[in-house]
This record gives structure tokens, C-alpha cells and sequence, in this order.
């Protein structure tokens, strides 16, 4: 039988272990054993990891699915389980399924800024966490900073580079030299987004046991979650949010290759293309392919930089690191390819998303989906994305041309 716990402790321990051997093993002391002994222990922890996220999944569905079951029925108005019990019996039943009173309770749990007509508003309680939910595809909302607006009027950031501004040395009875500073502005629009008609059989909607509520909130998160992140990482500007890596500029190009490959003095270049200003809060991003090359990167010396990390999110832990600072994998990053982008440090705080309003669900019942025995689902956001910086926070990694 499989032992989380246990599992967690092993894939830990293996973690330290690594550690230390890099440690331990400096510059030129690093040997073909060391190499070896390196190889398997983050092989196995690859392996502990990936038993790890499918049981961790699935004891996640059952725990939420059961602590739906015990509180919607029993959950006092007013409570953020009271909303959602709401939102789960108006997605089985419509609009006519919900009292007078508990659209009172509705209205009482949404942002008093909100109003839209013919669809059901999301409450606060329950659209907030649908848009928390969104930071788990493709990793752009973790670093970015996110603002949420009451309304989508434009909005502007006002930008200006100082990284090489420096004062002045002056003599007595001297006047000071003018350097006026030059200001410019940063757009941050919005853009309609749709989860796509989500259809539901009559089957389950009818079924008591079944959580309608959390099935429709997750198609949500999924496919709103995917086409966001896209843009807020390789849109166009055009139409669409500027894409992160759209954004940034190539701080370093790899040399002409028949095949895509990146070395330690491309990384060590790539980090101080950034400059110092910004390297505080800095980090990488990268498609997971782009992460499995970089592991098999050595330093001079012959040790791996890769670094695993152990006890992630508890106080004490460490996350994986690469030259000690962390790694964010975004699967809408290119994979490594000739003349691709697929690789970004610097400090993704200058990113940033704005979300307006809340998020809207309606529910169709016409002949389209009664003659095939469905319901659908259809809700819209609001969401847009900028790089707001103009002094280069954030840098990329181009790959070189064909040979």
C-alpha cells in the first residue's frame, strides 16, 4: 500500500543527500562516482515525485468532494459553504430553483459593483477562489502581481529607466548639470474571455451525489486557466495581452547548433544580462523540456547546477534552485529548438495581470441541449496582461540558429 507520508519523507532524505554530495564534493574533488551517486538519487526523486502528485491528486478530489457532501446542506446562510451550496443548486436546477431569499443571500455575496443581466454572477465567495485556482496553470499568475478592478476604463503605469542614472560631483560655487528624467506610460487593457459551453447531462445534474458545483467551477478554471496563461506568456499585444516572453528582450543568443542546446556560461550570461536593480527578486522560467536540458548541465568543474529541493512550502524547505534561485516551469514557454525563446530570468513582479469584475456563469436549457438530454455552461472574464517595466527586469534566452 502506498504511503504518502513515507514517501515524502524518502523523496526528503534523497533531496538532502543531494545536497550535501554537491557539498561536500567541491570543484575539482567532483568524480565519475559523485556523478553517478547524483544521477540516481535525482532519477529516484523524479520518480517519488511523479507517485507522489497522482495519489496527493486523487486524496484531494475525495477530501473536497466529501466536505461538499457534509456542508451543503448544513451550511448557515451568510457562509462562504452557503454560497457555494448556492451555486450548486443553480447549476442543478436554474434560476426557478432558488428562493427569493436565497437570491437575497446571492446578491449579498457579490461585490456590490457587479451587474450583469441575464446570467448568474459568480458570488465573491466562490469566483474569487475560481480565479485563485488559475495561478495553477502555467505558473504566470504565481510571479506576476495581480490587481483586480470594479471596472475595465484604461488603465496606465508610468514607466522610466533609471538603471543607468547617477548623480554628481560639484565644486564649490558650482552649479548643478540638468538631467531631466524622461516618463513614458505602459498600457494594461482588457480583454473578453470564455470557458467555451461546458454541456452537462440530465444524468448528472439530477444525481444528488454527484458535485455539479465543483465539476463545473474546475472545466472552469481548466480551460480559462490555459488560454490566459498563453497570453500572459507568449501573446501578441495585438488583440490579445502582451505576452511576457512577447515583452522582454533576448539578453542572451546561444551559438549556431544543429541542435538546441544551453551551457553553464549561457545561464551565468543570461543572469547578469539583468541588471543588478532588478536581481534581488529575481528567477527562471521555462518549459519543463527546457528544465530536463538544463539538468544535465555541469559546471566548470563537472558538478551538475541543478540543485533538488526538499520540504517545498513548509517552513525550513527549499524549492529546486538552479545557481540558487528558483525555478518556475510554464509549459506556454517554447520548447528548446533552434532559434526558439525558451528560457527568462529576472523579477516577474513588473508583470502584471489585471482582472475586472467578477466572473460571469450562465446556464442554457434551449432545444439546442434539451434534444440531447444536456444543460450548458458558459462563463466570461475579464482579464489582461503587460510587462509594465522599461529597464529590462526580466531578459530572455534565444537559442542560436541552425549550423
Amino acid at each position: 500500500m502506498f504511503n504518502l507520508q513515507a514517501e515524502r519523507e524518502r523523496r526528503n532524505a534523497l533531496a538532502k543527500e543531494t545536497r550535501n554530495l554537491l557539498d561536500q564534493n567541491p570543484g575539482a574533488s567532483w568524480n565519475d562516482d559523485h556523478q553517478k551517486q547524483y544521477d540516481e538519487k535525482v532519477a529516484e526523486i523524479g520518480r517519488i515525485d511523479d507517485a507522489i502528485a497522482r495519489h496527493q491528486k486523487l486524496m484531494d478530489l475525495t477530501a473536497e468532494e466529501n466536505m461538499r457532501d457534509a456542508v451543503r446542506d448544513a451550511a448557515p446562510a451568510g457562509t462562504k459553504d452557503h454560497a457555494v451550496a448556492l451555486f450548486d443548486k443553480w447549476c442543478r436546477g436554474g434560476d426557478n430553483a432558488l428562493t427569493a431569499d436565497e437570491w437575497q443571500a446571492v446578491r449579498n455575496t457579490m461585490s456590490t459593483t457587479t451587474d450583469a443581466e441575464g446570467g448568474y454572477t459568480v458570488p465573491a465567495t466562490v469566483a474569487t477562489s475560481i480565479l485563485d485556482a488559475l495561478k495553477a496553470y502555467g505558473g504566470m499568475r504565481a510571479v506576476a502581481e495581480v490587481i483586480r478592478t470594479a471596472s475595465g476604463e484604461s488603465m496606465n503605469f508610468p514607466t522610466s529607466d533609471g538603471t543607468s542614472e547617477e548623480g554628481e560631483l560639484v565644486g564649490e560655487n558650482a552649479s548643478a548639470t540638468d538631467a531631466d528624467v524622461s516618463f513614458g506610460t505602459k498600457g494594461l487593457p482588457v480583454y473578453k474571455y470564455s470557458s467555451k459551453v461546458v454541456t452537462v447531462p440530465w444524468e448528472l445534474l439530477q444525481d444528488s451525489s454527484s458535485d455539479i458545483e465543483g465539476f463545473v467551477r474546475g472545466r472552469l478554471q481548466t480551460r480559462l486557466g490555459r488560454i490566459t496563461n498563453k497570453h500572459f506568456t507568449v501573446g501578441t499585444g495585438v488583440s490579445q495581452p502582451n505576452g511576457l516572453i512577447t515583452a522582454a528582450s533576448v539578453g542572451v543568443t546561444g551559438t549556431v547548433s544543429a541542435v538546441a542546446k544551453i551551457t553553464y556560461d549561457d545561464l551565468v550570461d543570461l543572469e547578469h544580462s539583468v541588471d543588478p536593480a532588478y536581481r534581488r527578486n529575481a528567477g527562471w522560467m521555462m518549459h519543463d523540456d527546457m528544465l530536463k536540458l538544463i539538468r544535465k548541465v555541469k559546471d566548470n568543474d563537472g558538478r551538475p547546477i541543478f540543485v533538488p529541493g526538499y520540504e517545498q512550502g513548509n517552513p525550513g524547505g527549499a524549492p529546486d534552485r538552479l545557481l540558487n534561485r528558483n525555478i518556475t516551469v510554464n509549459q506556454d514557454m517554447a520548447s528548446p529548438a533552434v532559434s526558439a525563446v525558451s528560457l527568462a530570468f529576472g523579477d516577474y513582479s513588473y508583470y502584471k495581470i489585471r482582472d475586472v469584475m467578477a466572473v460571469t456563469l450562465f446556464r442554457f436549457t434551449d432545444s439546442a441541449y434539451t434534444k440531447k438530454g444536456q444543460v450548458g455552461f458558459l462563463a466570461w472574464m475579464r482579464s489582461g496582461g503587460n510587462l509594465v517595466d522599461v529597464g529590462g527586469a526580466v531578459k530572455t534566452f534565444k537559442h542560436g540558429a541552425a549550423a
